[in-house]
């Protein structure tokens, strides 16, 4: 777990000692070579944890040959369709507003390799697919976002073959019914008109907690607009009252001295976690941040590397782990995430990016994380995709959503709706 500001207090006052002569240097070397001993058995931890199959292949003892692969798109909506030798099948609708740009990665990158291979084998070959034609080298969302959305058209034709829901191929099911916060993306707005936005979405889903936007976004501690931060920080508090849980996100506005400063106000404010205090790259300066604060650190969503999660939970840089379904590559790595920070004692509450039927994938998703969060990211399902499903409402129900139960996703997708789609040819 993070250390307690006591723990960092002291930790400080070490390091006084040492400057003004009051250990010695034998102190100061077992005191390194015992961290150093912590840290290398929390790596062997993890690495055990990563060794672990995901995919519960056992649950198909024959072959499943994919025959055919698609990317299929109707205006600006795209459904991905394998189909195997057996004549299975299964979809998945992709985030749109990524795949707009990067279909061909799809098409030239990913498509060809998936022919011809074992569908049961799913896990490896998202091994293999990243060395072939050196896919590595478009890691991040040029990649993972076209893979995710395969990811989940095959895990879909796999429930459907198991009949079994998504997250029961993926691990046990914790969570069959997913308690949700609002999201909001008022930056720009005062701090009072963001009040009032975000009271609004709280009444329609009857959430229990809710995430706010503080800084500028990656602004370099420029407030958008200025003073609203600090405003909106206690109003909101005040607005919701001590029982609503309050979560808030900078987007990775803020230096290591301002994301403390901002934070301290959010402590005073009981605030239940920060999300992207800096910049989502700068590992040390988070670790820096979450050293100096209580309130639990929570970020992961544009990160790409399953061994830069290794070190951010390792180092205790974290709380909470945000691996997005999307930009990280599907749900298996995902609960490879989830499962380590288990092992650490942290927390998994994913970010989804806001697009076709993420937040359904979302929820099959923290169905099977032991470790998952109170509340989840909610934004309201995309009604422009037809579909049917027995059992599930797929509503808010005093802020807290049913997963579906059915084989795979869990709906049926209107085959009307599907037929309008044609194959990308990139």
């Amino acid at each position: 777990m993070k250390k307690t500001r006591r723990e960092f207090i002291q930790k400080s006052a070490l390091g006084t000692a040492l400057l003004s002569g009051g250990l010695g240097i034998s102190s100061c070397i077992s005191d390194s070579s015992t961290a150093k001993e912590g840290l290398e058995e929390k790596y062997m931890e993890l690495d055990r944890v990563l060794a672990k199959p995901v995919l519960k292949s056992e649950l198909f003892p024959d072959p499943m040959i994919i025959e055919s692969l698609e990317l299929l798109r109707y205006k600006n909506n795209f459904i991905c369709r394998v189909r195997t030798t057996e004549g299975h099948e299964g979809l998945s609708v992709g985030n749109n507003a990524q795949l707009v740009s990067l279909y061909p990665i799809f098409s030239i990158r990913l498509q060809p390799f998936f022919i011809g291979k074992d569908a049961r084998k799913l896990e490896s070959l998202l091994d293999e697919v990243y060395v072939y034609k050196s896919n590595y080298k478009v890691q991040n969302l040029a990649l993972w976002v076209p893979l995710a959305t395969i990811e989940f058209a095959i895990l879909d034709l796999l429930g459907r073959v198991a009949e079994k829901p998504m997250g029961e191929l993926i691990g046990e099911i914790h969570n069959p019914k997913v308690a949700v916060y609002r999201a909001n993306n008022y930056r720009g707005r005062p701090a009072a008109e963001s009040v009032k936005s975000i009271a609004e979405n709280v009444e329609e889903t009857k959430a229990k907690a809710v995430k706010l936007k503080i800084g500028g976004r990656m602004s370099k501690d420029a407030d958008y607009p200025p003073g609203r931060t600090e405003e909106l920080i206690p109003l909101v508090r005040e607005t919701f009252g001590d029982e609503m849980v309050i979560y808030a996100d900078s987007n990775g506005s803020y230096s290591v001295n301002e994301a403390i400063r901002i934070g301290k106000i959010m402590e005073e404010y009981k605030y239940d976690f920060y999300e992207e205090p800096v910049p989502f790259d700068w590992y040390e300066e988070t670790r820096q941040v979450a050293d100096a604060l209580d309130v639990p650190i929570a970020g992961g969503e544009q990160e790409p590397s399953l061994h830069n999660f290794r070190w951010l939970i390792a180092n205790d840089a974290l709380d909470i782990v945000q691996p997005d379904m999307f930009y990280f590559g599907g749900m298996i790595r995902s609960m490879k995430v989830a499962r380590m920070a288990d092992a650490l004692g942290k927390t998994c509450v994913p970010h989804i990016s806001g697009s076709g039927l993420g937040y359904l994938y979302m929820m099959h998703f923290i169905s099977a994380v032991p470790n998952a969060g109170p509340y989840h990211e909610f934004k309201g399902f995309n009604k422009d995709i037809p579909y049917t499903c027995d059992t599930s409402s797929l509503e808010s129900d005093e802020g807290v959503v049913t997963v579906p139960s059915g084989p795979g996703l869990g709906l049926v997708i209107d085959p009307d709706f599907v037929s309008r789609h044609t194959p990308v040819i990139a």
